[in-house]
């Protein structure tokens, strides 16, 4: 099992930034992704970005809205992965959750994540 916990939600105004982290433990080893999905109240959960990593080598994704703004890194010493969030608009208000996956290989599909985390909660005002 791998447990994935998230931090560095918060409240912040329009043009300001965040920084998401969300710290892996447990079987970690496994894995072989790890993505940000966010869920707008009324809405679907919809992906963010991903980075994935295979062969030494490292792929990140993002979602259209997310290119230029937003920037996913790893830290492996830690078992961590970063979304710096930067420009943020208040459309980019909603709970942010963590996810974590073994063999995925279409990261913008959720059934294709095999751990979750509980969520944070990233509000941006206008």
């Amino acid at each position: 099992q791998v447990q994935l916990v998230e931090s560095g939600g918060g409240m912040v105004q329009a043009g300001g930034s965040l920084r998401l982290s969300c710290a892996a433990s447990g079987r970690s080893f496994s894995l072989s992704a790890t993505g940000w999905f966010r869920q707008a109240p009324g809405k679907e959960r919809e992906f963010v970005a991903a980075i994935r990593w295979t062969g030494g080598v490292t792929f990140t994704y993002y979602e259209n809205s997310a290119k230029g703004r937003f920037t996913i890194s790893r830290d492996n010493g830690k078992n961590t992965v970063y979304l710096q969030m930067n420009s943020l608009k208040p459309e980019d208000t909603a709970v942010y959750y963590c996810a974590a996956g073994i063999g995925v290989t279409a990261v913008t599909t959720i059934g294709q994540w095999n751990y979750w985390g509980q969520g944070t909660q990233v509000t941006v005002t206008s």
